[in-house]
């Protein structure tokens, strides 16, 4: 294709041109055809013509060719492209939900989009697209586990009324430990996050030992009462209770949210709470450790503090903790609970009915 080419521009279209290029409410598509084909008219280089107009060699010579066939209007006017194909029939898009919603044949247990695909007859993206219009995610499960606790909603009502209607002149704390929290050293170091690239780390790690996390969440302020040991049996536990026996004000009853692990229940436990009146303690649900609102910060002490984190000994490991929780402290928020007791009950109601 030639590099120059001679476009001859009358006065009529000259004016035409010139008012397009003046008029802001035209959109830009229009203004840069129009400013084509003025620098055409001063027999100006293609590459110079694409450089000025701020487009490729191709788009000026597409215009050069369309203002000569057709003139301004041609300038105006996109050629209308080739139909697409039809939308999928009504019958086909609901074959597509119908089979999603039942079993697959043969002895896999959740259909893929290929295998949908085959056996519909259409393409991987059409049905693809039909789930993402309905929301349907075959590949995806979400667990559950239902409480066998004969005194399920009492505790609940209990749990969730100390959320929610904290008592006067008391401290409502979810205590819980996290036990084996292991101090894994990477066997090569990892390269670090760059642009386009995520970070590194190697699959294989060494061991070098284990600690216990013991966590008091005060639920009224958000701060963290955290004591690390070698073990979670009753005796650590009773000294992690006197440790937050010292943090407490004086005056103060202790409204503690605590699981069914049988360290909590142990005979000198039981003999420690006589001896230290102010504490009450709270059992959770059998098999319902979501109440217990500790269980949150663990989760994200774990996430953001422990899981991606390189020790060489097990103090690192709770040194890097104790760092978390300091941090974790100063920018405490209060715990909000919000779903009431009724809400619960009426979630719970719609699951299946327990198996006998």
């Amino acid at each position: 294709m030639a590099q120059t080419v001679s476009v001859i521009v009358g006065a009529e279209d000259r004016a035409r041109l010139a008012a397009l290029l003046s008029d802001r409410n035209r959109p830009l598509k229009h203004v840069q055809r129009a400013n084509i084909i003025v620098l055409s008219a001063e027999r100006l280089p293609v590459q110079e013509v694409a450089r000025r107009a701020g487009v490729s060699r191709p788009a000026v010579w597409r215009w050069q060719v369309r203002y000569a066939e057709q003139g301004v209007d041609g300038l105006l006017r996109d050629k209308t492209r080739k139909p697409g194909r039809a939308p999928l029939p009504t019958t086909t898009v609901a074959k597509v939900l119908a089979l999603t919603c039942s079993e697959p044949p043969g002895a896999v247990t959740h259909w893929t989009g290929r295998a949908m695909a085959k056996t519909v007859g259409i393409s991987l993206r059409a049905v693809q697209r039909i789930w993402e219009a309905n929301r349907l995610q075959p590949h995806r499960l979400r667990t559950f586990k239902r409480s066998s606790d004969p005194a399920f909603a009492a505790k609940v009502e209990d749990i969730v009324g100390l959320y929610m209607d904290p008592p006067c002149h008391a401290v409502v704390l979810s205590i819980d430990e996290k036990s084996q929290i292991q101090a894994l050293d990477r066997t090569q170091p990892g390269l670090p996050l760059k642009p386009g690239k995520c970070g590194t780390m190697t699959h294989d790690y060494k061991r070098n030992g284990t600690t216990t996390l013991f966590a008091a969440l005060n639920t009224l302020d958000g701060t963290v009462v955290g004591r690390c040991m070698p073990k979670h049996t009753h005796k650590e536990f009773i000294k992690f209770l006197a440790a937050v026996e010292r943090d407490v004000p004086a005056g103060k009853v202790i409204h503690a949210i605590v699981d069914n692990y049988a360290t909590h229940t142990h005979p000198k436990v039981l003999a420690w709470l006589a001896d230290h009146p102010r504490w009450v303690f709270h059992f959770t649900p059998k098999s319902a450790s979501w109440i217990n609102a500790v269980e949150g910060f663990f989760s994200i002490i774990t996430r953001r503090s422990i899981r991606r984190g390189v020790f060489k000994s097990v103090a690192d490991l709770q040194d890097a903790i104790a760092r978390y929780i300091r941090a974790h402290n100063k920018a405490a928020k209060p715990f909000v609970w919000t779903k009431p007791a009724d809400g619960i009950f009426a979630k719970l109601d719609r699951l299946p009915a327990p198996s006998e």
